[in-house]
């Protein structure tokens, strides 16, 4: 049974055309304020980013919607790249939606609080690794689906390279102000390229913290 909260989050999710009855489902049944600090816990189910440290950020619920619900519309999607851990929020939601999850994050503290988050959840279909996002993670490739949670300014080339014929990348492409949310097919020989929507996302930084 949704609480009122996450009842009203759900409502506002469909008017803003989220239509993938799986996607609503799990984000209804994810207790959103276990990703955030207790000092924000009131603020888990409005439909903003929220602050997570490190100057990161749990993304808003809509674009978490947004994006997984674009992956899901291609075919096949079992086995997804995430790139950014962050909190462990759009991991969960992933986790719970296809066979396996390969996620990335390059800031160690980030990583090993949302292992621990998603441990207690009992989701163990989720591979981490602490890297360089840029890079992707070559050795689990290739993949049908692969998500970002931060922006580039340029699409790596190595996620490209490790999609699967036929997969499907999502991915924020800008400068801050300026960027737009990206949906990437892998064909034999091409990309098709659609632009879903105009987003602001904190910038994708190499290295590792």
């Amino acid at each position: 049974m949704l609480n009122h909260y996450r009842k009203r989050l759900i409502e506002q999710l469909l008017a803003q055309g989220i239509s993938n009855s799986n996607v609503l489902e799990v984000m209804g049944a994810t207790e959103r304020h276990m990703f955030v600090d207790e000092a924000l816990s009131s603020h888990a189910y409005t439909n903003n980013a929220l602050p997570i440290g490190y100057g990161q950020t749990i993304s808003q619920p809509y674009i978490v919607a947004r994006m997984t619900q674009a992956l899901l519309s291609q075919t096949n999607i079992s086995k997804v790249l995430e790139i950014g851990t962050g909190c462990g929020y759009q991991t969960a939601i992933l986790a719970q939606l296809v066979k396996k999850v390969y996620t990335v994050e390059r800031i160690k503290p980030l990583l090993d609080k949302a292992q621990k988050r998603l441990e207690i959840l009992g989701l163990n279909n989720i591979v981490f690794s602490h890297n360089d996002g840029y890079l992707g993670w070559n050795k689990y490739k290739s993949y049908q689906g692969i998500i970002v949670t931060a922006a580039p300014t340029e699409i790596p080339e190595a996620l490209l390279n490790q999609l699967s014929i036929g997969g499907c990348l999502i991915i924020p492409i800008g400068y801050k102000g300026k960027q737009s949310l990206l949906k990437i097919i892998r064909n034999h020989n091409t990309y098709e390229q659609y632009v879903l929507d105009q987003v602001s996302f904190v910038p994708l930084q190499k290295g590792l913290i």
